[in-house]
């Protein structure tokens, strides 16, 4: 099992250029994704706002491998990574099936491993080249070169159903 814990604050992670194409597509995204269109492997996750209470939606790749689920914060700091680190849970959403989660952020060697044992493999296990293909149009193909460096741009949360 990839270690993690759960920490209210943690350090800060550099954000990284986010690409104009994600402003002009997540509204879109969200809308098709509130309907319960799928769009691959994403899903929208709710989170209380750490500074005003109220809840944020946004869409999110899911990693669902193995009976276990991950949310990668790909552009660092957004607001929606430091509300989650702040609230520490979240309703996902998923089709049309929501879900209430906690979430635990990986930190040091298990982000690593993370990026290296679990999404390295399963992103090159996509469809001709999709997955690589699809990191390098969002500015993120350091996770599979070099998954040391990603994990210290990139927050990783491993997501459990709340009791």
């Amino acid at each position: 099992m990839i270690g993690f814990r759960r920490q209210k604050m943690a350090a800060y992670v550099e954000s990284t250029r986010v690409p104009a194409l994600v402003g002009f597509f997540n509204p879109l995204a969200r809308r098709i994704l509130r309907v319960g269109a799928l769009l691959g492997p994403n899903a929208l996750i709710t989170v209380r706002g750490r500074k005003t209470g109220l809840p944020r939606t946004t869409p999110v790749a899911l990693v669902d491998l193995d009976g276990r689920r991950w949310v990668i914060g790909t552009f660092g700091e957004t607001n929606w990574v430091r509300n989650l680190r702040s609230a520490g849970e979240a309703t996902l959403t998923v089709g049309r099936r929501k879900e209430d989660v906690r979430a635990n952020e990986l930190t040091g060697e298990a982000r690593v491993a993370f990026f290296r044992d679990t999404l390295g493999p399963y992103v090159r296990r996509l469809p001709v080249g999709v997955g690589p293909v699809l990191l390098s149009i969002l500015g993120a193909k350091d996770i599979l070169q070099d998954p040391a460096g990603a994990a210290e741009h990139r927050p990783v949360f491993e997501l459990e159903a709340a009791a």
